[in-house]
């Protein structure tokens, strides 16, 4: 018995994009969804009442992080994420692939493993698949992920292809180290850089593993995004179509419409919630930078088309000065209205699924929100 089940409603006709509902052990969630990060058990600035108001669903915590502090047999021991965090939704941890990826001067991948160093106090550490699952197990979220190697862009063919196939044996390690398959569903994230034939392979190779999940894995890593949306265009339909699919850290409204199009159920990203803490915030109207000076005498809504906590209650001139007074009831604010827009557009995009007109609805939003190129289906 797996632990989630993935329920496909209706596709759009025009496109394909999936309306669908994921069962885990915390909950339904909607598809296709967008995940705010709460990578310390917390998603920055918010508290988990206020992300139940803006109806997240689900968030995604950091293994590599947990696991560096308070550690996972705190967690453990607290209960689990769950109980540590006070969130009774669904939780997806990643693996600590990408962030060991991220701390290339730091790390040395090995077949059994990867050797780094914490980025805190220098200490020499190490993370195999089996140590990846055994922290992910004691942090307890109802889908999981097996480690992996994340190839960076650009990267020769024979680097990716060596990679994708030692991602191929990790994930065959991660699988069998996975002691909670009925409690914990474990994801397999598909590799192969930006070669198709490479892509191809690794998505047969984790496909024939039968994971109850397939994650996307090594783009929105510096590439173009036309680039990304080719990969994914051929790469999602090799996913099984009764099983969730994952575009592991995108954000962007753009890449969001262009990920559900081309069948992705899932996506998860710092951006919102990391522009927010910089004055950057989303709009129906495009990208607003609230610390900018033509804002300190606005005193309309931050967006006047949306209907979140933020702008219900607070002008542009209030944030703006709370911003350049380094208040941090200003990042809250930004930090709210970013994962609410979010949330929202992605509440839209399965009404325009179920409605059988997302691609109006992109040609709409795009030419509101100022991204001018389109593409035609």
């Amino acid at each position: 018995m797996s632990a989630i089940r993935y329920e496909l409603i209706k596709k759009d006709k025009k496109t394909g994009a999936r309306l669908g509902r994921l069962h885990t052990p915390h909950g339904v969630i909607e598809t296709p969804i967008f995940m705010p990060v709460g990578t310390q058990a917390t998603v920055k600035a918010m508290s988990p009442e206020e992300l139940k108001d803006m109806n997240a669903q689900i968030i995604l915590s950091n293994t590599y992080h947990l696991f560096i502090r308070p550690g996972h047999d705190l967690v453990k021991e607290a209960g689990g994420l769950h109980k540590f965090m006070n969130w009774d939704r669904p939780i997806l941890t990643d693996s600590g692939g990408f962030q060991v990826f991220s701390l290339s001067d730091l790390r040395k991948i090995t077949e059994e493993g990867v050797h780094f160093r914490n980025h805190l106090s220098g200490e020499k550490l190490f993370i195999s698949p089996e140590k990846s699952i055994e922290i992910q197990n004691a942090l307890g979220a109802d889908i999981i992920m097996a480690f992996d190697e994340c190839p960076p862009y650009p990267a020769e063919r024979e680097y990716v292809k060596n990679s994708l196939e030692r991602t191929t044996r990790w994930a065959e390690r991660s699988l069998n180290a996975h002691s909670r398959p009925n409690e914990q569903a474990l994801f397999g994230i598909v590799q192969g850089g930006m070669y198709r034939d490479l892509r191809e392979q690794s998505a047969k190779e984790l496909t024939s593993l039968d994971f109850p999940g397939y994650a996307v894995g090594g783009l929105s890593v510096g590439e173009p995004k036309e680039l990304m949306y080719e990969v994914l265009e051929y790469t999602t339909p090799l996913l099984p179509e009764n099983k969730p699919r994952y575009l592991m850290g995108v954000g962007d409204p753009e890449s969001l419409f262009e990920g559900v199009i081309r069948g992705i159920d899932m996506f998860d990203c710092v951006l919102p919630t990391r522009i927010a803490r910089n004055g950057t915030t989303m709009t129906s109207e495009g990208r607003v930078v609230i610390k900018n000076a033509q804002y300190a005498r606005d005193f309309t809504p931050l967006d006047p088309n949306c209907g979140c906590y933020t702008c219900q209650n607070y002008s542009r001139a209030y944030i703006r000065h709370l911003l350049k007074a380094d208040e941090i009831f200003g990042l809250r604010l930004t930090s709210y209205h970013n994962l609410y827009f979010l949330l929202d557009l992605m509440k839209n995009i399965r009404q325009a699924i179920l409605e059988d007109r997302l691609l109006e609805y992109k040609e709409e939003f795009f030419e509101q929100y100022g991204i001018n190129k389109l593409r035609s289906f």
